[in-house]
């Protein structure tokens, strides 16, 4: 069975990610086509990157890095929830992509991102680092939006059209998860 990964791009406290990460889980964990994960970068306490050799070379020494490699290697694809913090993404999530390399080759991704213009420019910059990843970004995508699906800036009540853009989004995920099973070498 194809198994994807939500990947909670925050450690901020108070942080308005864990409700979507949740609300995105919710709704994937419905589907019967893949079996679906929330990862919590929480549970990592992956410091700023301090493995001594490059991760392109996957030699990693640190606990932290063997238990985040091992976790993300499991996967077959990802929806990563991203804030979108100066006109990108969160350090934290950068941080945990750029502390593994080949766990992330040949697999799909897809983003759910929040702020004031909808987390669109974090997802720019996260569709640079995933292509030089060697990951397939989907193009459905889900935008939501600080002032019209957070009440407060702090309650999250999406409005009900970004149900179908999830679903496309999952949709998307799965199925090019699956058309990238042979580059993994595994089974479609």
């Amino acid at each position: 069975m194809t198994t994807i990964g939500i990947i909670l791009g925050s450690t901020r406290p108070g942080r308005n990610g864990e409700a979507v990460a949740n609300w995105v889980y919710e709704h994937a964990s419905k589907r019967t086509d893949a079996e679906f994960e929330l990862v919590d970068l929480l549970d990592y306490k992956l410091p700023h990157l301090d493995e001594i050799g490059l991760p392109s070379m996957g030699n990693y020494q640190q606990p932290h890095t063997l238990a985040w490699a091992e976790k993300i290697a499991s996967f077959d694809g990802f929806v990563m929830v991203t804030p979108e913090y100066n006109h990108s993404t969160s350090g934290a999530l950068k941080n945990a992509i750029d502390f593994l390399f080949a766990e992330w080759h040949n697999k799909a991704v897809g983003f759910v991102s929040y702020g004031s213009a909808g987390g669109a420019r974090a997802v720019e910059h996260l569709r640079l680092v995933s292509a030089e990843l060697k990951m397939a970004d989907v193009r459905s995508q889900v935008m939501l939006s600080l002032f019209h699906d957070f009440e407060n800036f702090s309650t999250f009540k999406p409005g009900e059209h970004h149900a179908d853009a999830l679903h496309t989004t999952l949709d998307q995920v799965v199925e090019w998860s699956r058309a990238l099973a042979p580059l993994r070498g595994k089974a479609a």
